[in-house]
């Protein structure tokens, strides 16, 4: 008996180990099924894609990524910033890629089973979730990675997808759009201005977006339609994506240091206009420059150095020219249009018409490229505008124009220009943020300002500054300064501080760009600290900034007033004599500035005294004292 006991236990303990280690197998392949991210193939260089079915957009739409379909045609699209695949090798292989992908997304073990109603505030973790039917999302939902950049979401939804107007997918505390995927077993309807992260595959089945519709990340499809109308689609970052940095710069070598160059043409200007960098030509004459807001030399004939500016303007040229280009601009005749552009050498394959702004996105890559080729002439609109974002400088910004150059009116237009054998016209009001270079042609400017890029042929500095002064008068304080080179200035920011540390902004004032002698400005601070700091960042129309020395002014304000303030139980009990009878306001302050306490108070000559509540945490604060809407005391106060 005791050895069939036996027998029996040592089963059991069998049964059980196995049971602990399936369900732990189980466990783990969970956690693996949603800790990586699916293997996209081709898949992931396309925004939009769909195996069997035709891609369609309405309206202007923005796209970085490629487009394409393997049996289907694509029409409607102006400039896209990717390459329009339409049944060739690439679609091929995305196609087989797509069904790989899929099928790892349908297979993924799901560990959570949210309601068909998604969003409304919720916040959900990495994990597979599965809906077996329709999904709907409404209002905001939160992707919350938990501070993991790897985190993984994946959504397995058994039924069509739709979203609501001004929906949107949130990312939070390191979540990325590149691990974001939805599995949709029906049609996709994102309604008017929707905000959606990650990628979205149908499976045979449709996909719609509207207008003013943004996703970070991919719309495909096994089988079905994509349509899409005035939205903005976008490929993800992240997830070990190699930083795009564009093709390498060409060498500028004596071009570097010059704003206005022809080799062969007269270089001539009309009216008032600042320069920062050299001016000449090698064949024709420099004519119609003020040497006192040229910030450079003014080469009026030619010399050696401008011999040496043409050699190296055609080995410059010579080396764009033979760039291969990775992104064909399909529609010049509409560029701009508020296109984004990421770091690539790009072709425009004729005459090309840039109207209101054009946008450069490094990506946060400092040093990416940006090379456009226009094979044709190129015009502007007024008012027309190249604006860099996320890193990128306009010392990385290269155009080869194959023809005339005109530039019009109001235009801010940023990188080095070279024009081949052709003319190049600026006009009235025109900002360059670069240099105009022309291989053979005549160059005309009136009454605009060139400033090269930063960093380049030793360029000065924004601004040198010659003072900055503060003094009290009355109860305000005067501050005052002086900078010399405010050509490339754009606008100060005065900021303010009780501390010395944390400062923050009372005003800005726009700078005097035309002024050709020392520049002077001034403000009045009305409600300054009784012992404040002031300094001033400087913004270059580069968007590059720098910052004043602090300086410490201490004000008048506490010479009419007398203020005792001291600890009581919970209460700061506050004693004001000295002031005539008027409305005033007690404010407690954190070190930082922020207000946390506000009390409106009479104040009397013969004194009063008032009570506001204690912080709840130790500390220093600063009390301050206002009436007729003027700061009349300020002072500290410790909470122990």
């Amino acid at each position: 008996m005791k050895k069939i006991i036996h027998n029996l236990s040592k089963i059991t303990a069998k049964k059980v180990a196995i049971y602990i280690i399936l369900v732990g197998a189980l466990v783990n392949y969970s956690v693996i099924a949603f800790s990586q991210s699916p293997s996209l193939g081709t898949v992931a260089d396309f925004v939009l894609f769909s195996s069997n079915g035709a891609v369609t957009n309405t309206g202007i739409s923005q796209l970085t990524g490629n487009v394409g379909t393997n049996t289907g045609p694509i029409s409607g699209f102006g400039n896209v910033n990717g390459v329009m695949q339409n049944i060739d090798g690439a679609t091929a292989a995305c196609a087989a890629d797509l069904l790989t992908f899929y099928g790892q997304l349908n297979s993924a073990i799901p560990t959570l089973f949210p309601s068909e109603l998604l969003g409304n505030g919720d916040t959900l973790v990495a994990g597979v979730y599965k809906i077996f039917s329709k999904a709907t999302l409404n209002g905001n939902l939160y992707l919350d990675g938990k501070g993991n950049a790897n985190a993984v979401f994946i959504f397995q939804i058994q039924g069509a997808f739709s979203t609501a107007a001004l929906s949107k997918v949130k990312l939070i505390n390191g979540t990325q759009a590149c691990n974001v995927f939805w599995k949709v077993e029906g049609l996709v309807d994102m309604a008017t201005k929707t905000y959606m992260r990650g990628t979205v595959v149908a499976n045979n089945a449709a996909i719609v977006t509207n207008s003013l519709d943004t996703l970070e990340g991919r719309l495909v499809t096994t089988t079905g339609a994509i349509t899409i109308s005035g939205s903005m689609t976008y490929l993800p970052t992240g997830c070990n994506k190699p930083l795009l940095t564009g093709p390498i710069p060409p060498p500028l070598g004596a071009t570097a240091c010059f704003a206005l160059f022809s080799s062969i043409g007269a270089v001539a200007n009309t009216g008032i206009t600042y320069i920062v960098g050299d001016v000449g030509t090698n064949v024709g004459l420099a004519i119609g420059f003020d040497s006192l807001i040229v910030k450079g030399k003014i080469h009026v004939k030619p010399d050696v150095s401008t011999a040496t500016c043409a050699a190296d303007l055609q080995t410059m040229y010579n080396y764009i020219y033979v760039l291969k280009p990775d992104v064909e601009l399909l529609y010049p005749a509409q560029f701009g249009h508020n296109l984004v552009l990421t770091p690539h050498t790009y072709l425009l394959n004729a005459a090309t018409a840039f109207t209101d702004t054009l946008y450069l996105n490094a990506l946060g890559n400092t040093e990416g490229v940006f090379v456009i080729k226009v094979n044709g002439a190129l015009t502007t609109s007024t008012f027309s505008k190249v604006i860099l974002i996320n890193g990128a400088q306009a010392k990385n910004v290269f155009w080869q124009i194959e023809g005339q150059v005109q530039i019009a009116n109001n235009s801010v237009f940023q990188g080095t220009l070279i024009c081949n054998n052709a003319a190049i016209g600026v006009s009235i009001g025109d900002s360059i943020i670069g240099r105009l270079l022309t291989t053979n042609g005549a160059l005309s400017l009136e009454s605009l300002m060139v400033t090269i890029p930063k960093n380049s042929c030793n360029s000065p500095l924004p601004i040198n500054w010659t003072y900055f002064i503060g003094q009290a008068v009355e109860q305000s304080v005067c501050l005052k300064w002086s900078a010399l080179n405010d050509f490339n200035n754009k606008f100060y920011i005065i900021e303010r501080s009780g501390n010395g540390i944390n400062f923050n902004k009372l005003t800005s004032i726009k700078a005097d760009a035309m002024s050709t002698s020392p520049s002077e400005y001034s403000y009045t601070d009305t409600q300054p600290y009784s012992i404040g700091y002031y300094r001033i960042s400087q913004i270059d129309n580069d968007g590059q900034q720098t910052f004043s020395k602090p300086i410490q002014v201490i004000a008048n304000i506490n010479k009419s007033i007398q203020v005792q303030s001291y600890i009581v139980a919970n209460k700061i009990s506050v004693k004001i004599s000295g002031y005539p009878s008027r409305k005033g306001i007690i404010e407690l302050y954190t070190i930082d500035g922020r207000i946390i306490k506000t009390k409106e108070v009479l104040l009397k000559n013969e004194g009063n005294t008032y009570l506001i509540e204690k912080p709840l945490y130790k500390g220093t604060y600063i009390l301050s004292i206002s009436g007729e809407n003027k700061r009349l005391y300020t002072g500290k106060v410790v909470v122990l």
